[in-house]
């Protein structure tokens, strides 16, 4: 009760000889988000499994402000993520100007660099204000031995006994989240496979036969609403000359042999907790799992849907012990993203993203890592992490039964008035808002309907209820936006959220909205309940 009536007038309390809850108070209570939020917010899965285990938030050239080819390099943008519950940083480190220090920048491109100890202090100042579960750096590295040998001493005065790196040259199983807490780890490829790395990307493995698969075969053709939406999105911006960009992490000479010396910082390999390494050969072979070691392996978005559609259970099984990172191909210059659930669906935990971008495969990935308490880390489930009796795993294309049901009413929404302009959507009436509720996962659950549109109205009431039968409810997100009608232009954008369908609170719960950047307004909300049957 005290809390319903905090922000109420305490005059109120005074003048009742016992707690009542009037009509004003309930609304207040109903629409507030901190005493009846729709998920759950405290960390509740097990966080002692290896990382592996585990959808780790990743984002991608995590330095940029903005576009791949000219905007700034800066602290900013990863200080924003570290902020947002981001536990995978990424830095492209090149030589400065004079050979002497290390910038972070896109290379071969137009934007301007920013410091590496810069970087690495702001990633020191922020890690845990969020989350205190690990840190991951993963470097892209086109520096010479010297300059390597500057970055394990910069890491290492930096972070101190905050850096974890392992005792042996080689992990047989990762660590934990739990045993990493606080920690801050480095992974990048080991320095001796720059020349391999070279020779690969020279004759560019197996053959696409001259043709690539676009976002369309990603997507797959079962999801048209959720795959049409993105792509005409993306492509507002997107320019038909690409613009490659190389993500092989370019390495200097290292010499194996060299041996430590007291108060001088680790060799820079000996700080590489996650070995990463891109696909030697055919791509089947670097699926392999091994036993005495783990791994990271890197594919672009393309790759990884060239691979799923012939290989989806080996990558599956690499997985289970070994991470994957999936990163954006080399034309999204503008920092748009791609359909994570394709990387979700065969267990890739590093799906990474362009988190200064824009679009609703953000909001897709905002609203995935929602989920046990915001922490970063999401456990995979089960069926992702166990094979059957005859040494099958999950098939994301299978035709699968329906597990759970889940109804979604939309009572009603308020809190325009106060965040917008009374001009904003319609200059000479009130705005005429609908809401779009549907399902993001496995294609089978893909689906988008909405409510009719309340004519002239702030507050609109809806009083309209969805089913949505799920196959893979373990990894669906719940996705939910609201648009003012327009009949001669296109429809304005009121607010948007995404939840994971396995954290909704059951019952009648305030929804907060989101702005098109995943900023929270002040005041949009919904009523919404939700059932499963």
């Amino acid at each position: 009760m005290e809390k319903i009536w905090q922000p109420r007038s305490r005059l109120h309390i005074a003048k009742i000889s016992r707690p009542l809850l009037a009509l004003e108070d309930f609304y207040h209570f109903l629409f507030s988000d901190e005493l009846n939020p729709p998920i759950r917010s405290q960390v509740h899965q097990d966080m002692t499994a290896p990382l592996s285990h585990y959808y780790i938030y990743t984002g991608h050239n995590s330095y940029l402000t903005g576009n791949q080819l000219s905007s700034d390099c800066s602290d900013v943008p990863i200080i924003k993520a570290l902020q947002r519950g981001v536990r995978v940083i990424e830095l492209d480190m090149w030589p400065n100007s004079t050979k002497d220090d290390i910038d972070i920048l896109h290379g071969r491109t137009l934007t301007s660099p920013v410091s590496l100890i810069k970087c690495l202090k702001s990633i020191k100042e922020y890690a845990f204000c969020v989350s205190p579960y690990p840190v991951i750096i993963t470097l892209e590295d086109h520096l010479t031995s010297d300059l390597q040998t500057k970055v394990a001493k910069m890491v290492t005065e930096t972070f101190g006994d905050m850096l974890y790196y392992p005792d042996s040259e080689s992990l047989e199983e990762f660590p934990s989240p739990e045993a990493l807490k606080n920690r801050v780890i480095l992974s990048t490829k080991p320095p001796k496979e720059y020349l391999e790395a070279k020779s690969f990307k020279e004759k560019d493995a197996e053959p696409h036969n001259g043709k690539e698969p676009n976002e369309e075969d990603a997507w797959g053709k079962e999801v048209p609403d959720l795959q049409t939406e993105i792509e005409s999105a993306d492509k507002q911006n997107e320019n038909e000359h690409s613009v490659y960009k190389t993500e092989v992490e370019d390495f200097g000479d290292d010499d194996d042999d060299q041996k430590m010396r007291q108060n001088v910082a680790p060799e820079y390999k000996l700080l590489i907790t996650i070995k990463a390494g891109k696909p030697k050969g055919r791509l089947s072979e670097s699926l392999k799992v091994e036993l005495d070691k783990v791994r990271r392996l890197s594919l672009s978005e393309q790759e990884l849907a060239k691979v799923a559609a012939s290989h989806g259970a080996d990558i599956i099984r690499f997985t289970q012990k070994n991470l994957l990172r999936i990163y954006p191909k080399g034309t999204r210059f503008n920092s748009s993203n791609y359909n994570p659930y394709i990387g979700w669906m065969h267990g890739a935990q590093m799906v990474a993203f362009n988190m200064q971008g824009y679009g609703r495969s953000l909001w897709l990935m905002h609203g995935f890592y929602k989920a046990n308490g915001g922490c970063g880390y999401v456990k995979k489930p089960d069926f992702l992490m166990g094979n059957g009796s005859h040494g099958e795993v999950f098939d994301p294309k299978a035709n699968l039964p329906i597990k759970k049901t889940l109804k979604v009413k939309v009572y009603l929404g308020d809190g325009w008035r106060m965040d917008f302009s009374q001009t904003h959507f319609d200059a000479y009436s009130p705005p005429d808002f609908y809401t779009r509720v549907g399902i993001a996962g496995v294609p089978a659950d893909c689906v988008m309907k909405k409510t009719k549109a309340i004519e002239d109205n702030w507050t609109p009431v809806w009083d309209e209820e969805f089913t949505f039968p799920l196959t893979v409810p373990e990894i669906a997100l719940l996705r939910v936006e609201v648009h003012e009608y327009d009949m001669s232009e296109k429809d304005d954008f009121g607010g948007q959220t995404c939840l994971p369908v396995s954290e909704l609170r059951p019952g009648i719960r305030a929804v907060p909205l989101f702005d098109r950047k995943g900023m929270q307004f002040k005041s949009v909300k919904l009523l919404m309940r939700f059932e499963f049957v």
